[in-house]
């Protein structure tokens, strides 16, 4: 009988633990659920960092550090001439408020790998002090900038994707730039990808450089050159930024077979923007969609041919240029093919204008009557800025047509073409723009056809 009593007295604190515990669990259970799961996930995952620095510390000179699959820990100085490479599985991440990647030697190459760089302080996922540097086929993922160069030399950048990842209502002050330099020459930035930064690529005073085959998309100036000296900007393409290119305060640069699209975003978007440019080439580039094709302003004693002005509000925009040289360039369906303001001294020839009229008596090809650009209203704009509601109307048409005062002032191009240059690269985009007068031609035709079917089946009718 004792044997049941303490059986019994067992069976019943086991029931009020159970009657306790289940409480307990379904407490746990709703802290779980409303528990922030990513917190849980971040800080686990901060715990699997793999620390980089001594790794880099650990090497010697001349070493080649290959990453294994993970996610590294910065910010890293490096002061020796290392290399790292990495694949896409290999991610260096930092959200602290300095550069992720310092480097303060000569000679170091990075390659291969990603960079999270989740700051939006005045830093960079890479800073560069050191000459001789190779940064390839990353893949940097910022809030800030996505290379800073300082005063070093001889820096190759190529094929790295750059993206902004911050917030998507951040202004352009708020960005940083794609790849930036100051005092650092003789670089090469070739074949990289910029998405959404502030300016794409910016240099400044940083001579000898060459900008080639990179691609720009979503920033305020796609490439931004200030004091490029001896410099070339070379088939890059722009889209959808406020300036494909800014140039400004330039000599003996070349800016040669680039295309800028779709820069109309704001009242100052233009393809191309030459000001205070020297001594300089613009040859063989395409500007097409822009608000303005190219402004070339205060410029003097460059070259500008075989460019391809294509269905931008105005194509070439000229205000005090001065002594240029522009030839065989080819504007298609502009709304306004070009304006003028105190720009008289320029040598204009054998340019096409598709809505001129000439007249070509000898049939070589070449007009003998000169087009002149009317600065009317380009005088009227600078004059009153909201004179621009009235752009195209007919009485601004009209005014335009009977104002001859200073002709002979006027910039003029004394031979313009009578067709496209059939030899030129760009005469394939060039066919495009004017496919859409075809277009039109083959709609009125069908138009009149139909309107003559629709009558005849009237008539028979009747």
């Amino acid at each position: 009988m004792s044997n049941f009593w303490e059986r019994l007295r067992v069976f019943g604190c086991c029931k009020k633990s159970s009657g306790l515990a289940l409480p307990f669990l379904i407490g746990m259970l709703i802290t779980l659920l409303y528990f922030p799961q990513d917190k849980a996930i971040a800080a686990s995952v901060e715990r699997d960092l793999i620390p980089l620095q001594p790794i880099i510390d650990r090497s010697a000179s001349g070493d080649v550090i290959v990453l294994e699959s993970g996610r590294y820990s910065g910010p890293v100085t490096i002061d020796k001439d290392i290399t790292i490479q990495g694949d896409s599985t290999v991610v260096v991440v930092n959200a602290e408020a300095t550069s992720t990647v310092m480097i303060r030697s000569h000679g170091v190459k990075l390659s291969g790998f990603t960079i999270e760089h989740d700051t939006n302080e005045q830093t960079a996922a890479i800073q560069v002090e050191g000459n001789n540097s190779e940064i390839t086929d990353l893949h940097i993922q910022t809030q800030g900038f996505g290379m800073i160069i300082r005063n070093s030399s001889q820096a190759t950048i190529q094929r790295n994707k750059i993206t902004w990842v911050g917030s998507g209502s951040a202004t352009s002050s708020q960005k940083g730039n794609g790849i930036d330099l100051y005092n650092a020459h003789d670089s090469y930035i070739d074949s990289n990808e910029i998405t959404g930064m502030r300016d794409g690529i910016y240099l400044e005073n940083s001579r000898k450089s060459t900008v080639r085959n990179n691609r720009l998309v979503h920033t305020r100036y796609g490439i931004h050159c200030m004091y490029i000296d001896g410099s070339s900007v070379m088939d890059n393409t722009g889209e959808e930024n406020m300036t494909g290119a800014m140039i400004m305060g330039v000599k003996n640069t070349v800016i040669s077979g680039n295309s800028f699209r779709k820069q109309s975003t704001n009242v100052h978007s233009q393809g191309i923007l030459l000001y205070d440019v020297h001594q300089s080439s613009v040859l063989n580039n395409v500007v097409e969609g822009n608000r303005v094709g190219m402004n070339i302003a205060e410029s003097s004693e460059n070259e500008i041919r075989g460019n391809a002005v294509l269905r931008n509000f105005v194509g070439i925009q000229l205000v005090l240029a001065e002594a240029n040289e522009f030839t065989r360039n080819q504007l298609i369906s502009n709304v306004i093919e070009a304006s003028a303001l105190d720009s008289s001294n320029n040598v204009m020839m054998e340019n096409y204008w598709d809505s001129f009229q000439g007249l070509d008596l000898n049939q070589d090809g070449i007009s003998e009557i000169s087009y002149a650009i009317n600065p009317f209203y380009e005088q009227l704009v600078s004059r009153n800025s909201a004179y621009q509601l009235f752009f195209q109307s007919p009485g601004m048409v009209f005014l335009s047509d009977l104002f001859t005062e200073g002709r002979e002032q006027w910039t003029t191009d004394k031979s313009p073409r009578m067709s496209m240059d059939k030899g030129s690269d760009l005469h394939m985009p060039v066919e495009i723009a004017t496919g859409n007068h075809v277009v039109w031609i083959i709609g009125l035709v069908l138009l009149g056809i139909a309107t003559f079917i629709i009558i005849n089946m009237g008539v028979l009718r009747k």
